[in-house]
């Protein structure tokens, strides 16, 4: 063949198209930093940012107005959000940069083609419409086009999930079909880029190349938007919950701002008779103290944990062999609802092995001599230099693996004469020198001829069909392919014949087999309420046996389906069924997304596994995909997950690991909107108290920045736990406040504005500081109002940071796990010093300006126990209120 000239390349590729596949943008870290600003909690921040450089402004203008504003905590605000940006986009970027320097490793596909008379090797990339290329044994097919010459034996596995082996016949006329079908991919002459040649020789003529190709269109389908992931749903939800809430409270505050303003005045009257100015201040500080409100419901430190939380584990999970292309797929992984799952090299090994040989009563036996010879020296694999089985089809390279595997003494010596294996006679056989013909065959053809079977003992014994159908039976229920080995002894080869009298040496049972490993990780992902589904190009029933063996299906209720199946139903008619459905067989990659698409239409999280092209449109379409790491580019590219080392166990770890964050999460929430509510009452009931705030403005600096950002640190690392995989998983839309959480939060965060309005209101009682009302205006009370104020303020760190221990656990076992998780006692005793160092600053010379900045001072040892001791109040009230929630 002539193939193209150089001048017609460089025509075919202007007029046709390069044969490259489009890939992803890197990501940058500016595009990852601008995207953390479409966080609807990082919005909310930067509007109340904004908001208080408003009022801080308004208060400089108009120093009469009486508007306590600091520039502080907008700033504070400001630098938290940018943090938040500025370690999601380092994540972002990190995570992008690890998976682009896995695939640099991996060399250029290159190709042998026809060109200018020759036969010359180019990248795949290069290859063009037009281009004759000659594919041989072990070659991956560069483009989509048409076998002119020669016979092949195929492997679509990439393109339909099956390592089924199609044979190809040269077709010079042939054209690839315009629709692409399940049957495409097994009719006479059509070959598709990606598929691998099992065996044989031939010359593919390009017809299509990129994009055109189907493994382009396929990656052309990748580049549609993602699906918003479930923690980003939960966070919206949770940020429209905490804006109402602000809200009106905020809206509350001014109500009873101006209520009290008009009840001190005597009534409406008397507030009129003060005039205009009083009024418009008394309304100026209502708005203040609404702002303040606002400004405490929020949780500031949230979305610093989330980020700070998903990037310690995004690394963490690298030991686990997962490497997290995108940060969020972990915790989305955490909260998977079904997972469809990928049969080959996901489930089952990826390739045909011998299973299990038995002799002629149906007993195991091993690798014998025998079995060998009638393996070794009648196939056409062979072993190369660098110990890789080569050369003939699927099952041949499963024998010659088994015996390479099982012995040292294989050689292919000594056959005089050979007739090779035919689909006609389903057999072949080989004359040895030494006088025997052996024969391997399909059991039906060999057994019939057998009057001896070898027994495990090495005897020759009498052979009775009957003894042995009852475990060709059961193999055959579990989709083994199976064959027969037998011998004559002192006897000729009779061509296409077999002889009568044969010793049967050993069946042998051949399947891509389930690893071992994938039936313990998904009896853990079956208890954690997770619906395992797997979805293949397989036949039904080859499927339905492996699904069987996999623990899959488990009980005559469990639903197997093929893609005929599911395409004769509607949308409704099989969201119906969906939790019965544990297999799909001969799918194509439109019934894997379309699956997707119903089941993400129900609310429910959705995972896919793969590591072919065919499974790339529905790994970008999933809520979280796992790629293989020994799978192709495009799966690779659409996957949020690469688990390198192909183990579904890994993929039960992301799982694990994805509810820890989750929980964690959870557990930060819990401690923060505790604080905030809190911080919220004591602002509001202040009025009604006739009190100041007891919380000033920096006062509550201190709590949004230090407290809420520093206690991300403390939850961020808490311990996975076993008991999380035994949890029902979550629905998309739950609310992360549910009722638990939400009486978790309100109790402790009563008792803590409870018992802080009583140390204010009530301090002649306990003895500690005079007599003293926050409503007098005397210059005498003004000392003991900042030793008050201090107090409280102690009082009020303090008892947040003992809840921390109520919100590490939904149960009893509050100081479980400490020691895995150091930062937490670390984080406590950071902020417990940081707030110590404000409160006694005052005792250095010239360094009491800082305490004033707090409003407070110095105070006494008694008086620090005392508000310790009441802080400590807070845990068994958190606990109690457990105990009551449960009944």
């Amino acid at each position: 063949m002539e193939g193209l000239s150089q001048e017609q390349v460089l025509v075919s590729r202007k007029e046709n198209g390069s044969n490259s596949l489009p890939d992803s943008e890197p990501a940058t870290f500016w595009s990852e930093f601008k995207e953390t600003f479409g966080d609807p909690m990082i919005r909310i921040l930067l509007a109340i940012a904004a908001l208080m450089i408003g009022m801080f402004v308004i208060s400089r203008i108009f120093p009469n107005l009486g508007i306590e504003q600091t520039i502080f905590e907008p700033i504070g605000t400001i630098l938290a959000v940018f943090i938040v940006a500025f370690i999601s986009a380092k994540t972002g970027v990190s995570s992008d940069q690890k998976y682009r320097s896995l695939k640099e490793r991996t060399e250029k596909e290159k190709c042998k083609v026809v060109r200018d008379g020759a036969v010359c090797v180019v990248d795949v990339d290069d290859v063009v419409v037009g281009d004759v290329v000659l594919l041989q044994s072990g070659n991956k097919i560069p483009a989509d086009g048409t076998l002119v010459e020669g016979h092949l034996s195929v492997d679509n596995s990439a393109l339909n999930g099956e390592a089924e082996e199609c044979k190809k016949t040269a077709n010079p006329d042939g054209i690839v079909p315009e629709k692409i079908t399940g049957d495409t991919f097994v009719d006479a002459s059509s070959l598709f880029r990606g598929a691998v040649v099992f065996d044989g020789e031939g010359y593919l003529k390009v017809q299509r190349v990129g994009i055109k190709t189907m493994m382009g269109k396929m990656a052309l389908e990748m580049n549609e938007e993602d699906v918003p992931s479930p923690l980003k749903v939960k966070l919206s939800k949770l940020a429209k919950q905490i804006s109402v809430f602000g809200y009106c409270s905020a809206a509350l505050i001014i109500v009873l701002y101006i209520a009290i303003g008009i009840v001190k005045a005597g009534g409406f009257g008397g507030f009129a008779a003060l005039g205009w100015q009083h009024a418009l201040n008394t309304f100026i500080q209502a708005i203040d103290l609404a702002i303040l409100i606002v400004v405490c419901a929020v949780p500031e430190g949230l979305p610093l944990m989330i980020s700070l939380v998903l990037m310690q584990n995004t690394s963490k999970m690298l030991d686990h062999n997962v490497l997290v292309r995108k940060a969020q797929g972990i915790e989305t992984a955490g909260s998977l609802n079904i997972l469809f799952s990928d049969k080959t090299g996901t489930i089952t090994k990826g390739h045909l092995e011998v299973v299990e040989v038995f002799d002629g009563i149906g007993a195991s036996v091993g690798c014998r001599k025998e079995l060998v010879d009638c393996i070794a020296k009648n196939t056409q694999s062979v072993i190369d230099s660098s110990g890789n089985v080569i050369g003939g089809n699927a099952t041949d390279q499963a024998l010659m693996k088994f015996v390479q595997k099982n012995t040292k003494e294989i050689s292919a010596d000594g056959v005089v004469r050979a007739q090779g294996f035919n689909s006609a006679n389903k057999f072949s056989q080989a004359q040895l020198d030494d006088g025997r013909v052996i024969y391997k065959g399909a059991p039906e053809k060999l057994l019939a001829k057998c009057s001896k079977y070898l027994a495990a003992d090495g005897s020759v014994k009498d052979f009775d069909i009957a003894l042995i159908n009852p475990k060709i039976d059961e193999m055959a229920a579990k989709a083994m392919r199976m064959l027969a080995f037998a011998y004559k002894e002192k006897s000729e080869l009779v061509e296409n014949e077999i002889q009568e009298g044969l010793v049967l040496v050993g069946i042998a049972s051949i399947r891509d087999d389930v690893r071992p490993e994938a039936r313990d990780a998904i009896a853990e992902v079956q208890k954690a309420g997770i619906q395992v589904v797997m979805i293949t190009g397989d036949r039904l029933e080859t499927a339905k046996a492996i699904a069987k063996d996999a623990g899959l299906i488990k009980s005559d209720d469990e639903i197997a389906l093929s893609s005929a199946d599911i395409n004769a139903m509607s949308d409704d008619e099989v969201k119906k069924i969906l939790p019965k459905i544990r297999v799909i067989a001969r799918a194509l990659p439109t019934d894997k997304s379309r699956m997707v698409r119903l089941t993400q239409e129900l609310n429910l999280v959705c995972g896919m596994t793969g590591d072919g092209v065919n499974d790339s449109p529905a790994l970008k379409k999933a809520d979280v995909g796992f790629a293989m790491g020994s799978g192709t580019e495009a799966a690779k590219e659409a996957g949020d997950i690469v688990v390198l080392d192909d183990n579904f166990r890994s993929i039960k770890d992301a799982v694990w690991y994805g509810r820890t964050i989750y929980h964690n999460i959870l557990k930060f929430v819990r401690f923060q909107i505790s604080i905030n509510v809190a911080a919220v009452l004591v602002t509001l009931l202040s009025p009604v108290f006739q009190s100041v705030t007891p919380l000033t403005v920096v006062m509550l600096l201190f709590v949004n920045l230090v407290c809420d950002s520093l206690g991300s640190l403390m939850f961020g690392t808490e311990p996975a736990l076993e008991k999380y995989m035994t949890e029902k998983p979550r629905r998309r839309d739950e609310s992360i406040i549910g009722k638990a959480m939400m009486s978790n939060i309100v109790v402790p965060s009563l008792w803590i504005a409870a018992v802080g309005f009583f140390l204010i209101k009530n301090p002649l009682s306990l003895g500690f500081v005079p007599s003293f009302s926050f409503g007098d205006d005397g210059a005498a009370n003004v000392a003991n109002a900042l030793v008050l104020q201090t107090m409280f303020f102690v009082f009020f760190i303090w008892s947040a940071l003992i809840n921390g221990f109520n919100c590490r656990s939904d149960g009893f076992d509050v100081f479980n796990g400490l020691g895995e998780n150091k930062n937490f006692l670390k984080v406590f005793l950071m902020i417990v010093a940081i707030q110590a160092a404000i409160v006694c600053i005052g005792i250095v010379p010239g360094l009491a300006v800082v305490g004033r900045l707090f409003n407070c001072t110095p105070i006494s040892f008694a008086q620090w126990g005392l508000c310790i001791v009441l802080s400590l109040t807070v845990l068994p009230i958190g606990l109690l209120n457990k105990v009551f929630f449960r009944k």
